[in-house]
């Protein structure tokens, strides 16, 4: 998933290819992952899988990762657009259309209703 990311700077000439930095929840806490970004030269903000009885140990967390915007985002987007969220669409030209076209039905549907 890391090979296809292309981050736009602005500027002309070839695109990065290589994060500085990622975010994610515990489920991607492996060391395998973890070795493979440190290789890349990324630099993994992983919480690490703890039971409840464990302290939590290294360093502390200082990127929050956005979950709650993340859930609400999807919540927002079943109440109408469930296609959007299913992933029906195949080709990233269609669902990158598709989900501009329901931010923007949502925000004129804001601008309308107040």
């Amino acid at each position: 998933m890391l090979e296809a990311v292309r981050l736009r700077t602005g500027t002309r000439g070839r695109p990065r290819n290589r994060l500085k930095g990622i975010a994610t929840d515990p489920g991607y806490d492996a060391t395998a992952l973890r070795q493979k970004l440190r290789q890349r030269g990324i630099r993994a903000q992983i919480p690490k899988r703890v039971w409840k009885t464990k302290k939590h140990r290294g360093r502390p967390i200082t990127k929050v990762v956005p979950r709650f915007q993340a859930e609400r985002t999807f919540a927002w987007l079943q109440k109408k657009y469930r296609r959007l969220v299913v992933r029906w669409e195949h080709m990233a030209a269609c669902f990158d259309a598709f989900l501009a076209m329901a931010t923007i039905h949502m925000w004129i549907q804001r601008l309308i209703v107040g």
